[in-house]
């Protein structure tokens, strides 16, 4: 069962978003598994963050991009649920996530534009953040 929408955290809503990424494409890598697990297992946001939550939240994801408005949703409860100092760490972890497996399909750069969008991220800023990305990434 998804958890209600209204009861997530913070936390919870960016390893939604975190999944969403990696669901965009309808090809979920073991890479973009590995950043995910990686992020929330090291990054101070995290540090009182129970992973255990994942698997539902991950649900919750899986069963909003079933619906046709479920993006829209998703975007919905990342504006409503994350305060304005996490809007560049969800965007920069979403680049983070969709650079993992060295591509960027066209769903996933088409997604990390409108979480750009709706946490409204300056473009000059997100530039910096998937370039930050694309050096953490990069294979010699």
């Amino acid at each position: 069962m998804s958890p209600d929408p209204k009861t997530l955290s913070p936390q919870d809503v960016l390893a939604a978003l975190m999944i969403a990424t990696s669901v965009s494409d309808e090809n979920i890598r073991t890479s973009e598994l590995v950043t995910i697990e990686r992020i929330v297992n090291h990054l101070p946001v995290f540090a009182d963050y129970d992973p255990v939550h994942i698997p539902d939240v991950a649900k919750l994801v899986f069963d909003m991009f079933e619906d046709e408005d479920g993006i829209d949703a998703l975007m919905g409860l990342a504006r409503d649920t994350l305060p304005q100092q996490l809007h560049e760490t969800a965007y920069a972890l979403c680049c983070d996530v969709a650079a993992a497996d060295g591509r960027l399909s066209d769903a996933e750069l088409r997604l990390l534009e409108e979480i750009r969008h709706e946490l409204n991220i300056s473009r000059l800023h997100a530039a910096a953040i998937e370039q930050g990305a694309r050096a953490r990434h990069m294979t010699a």
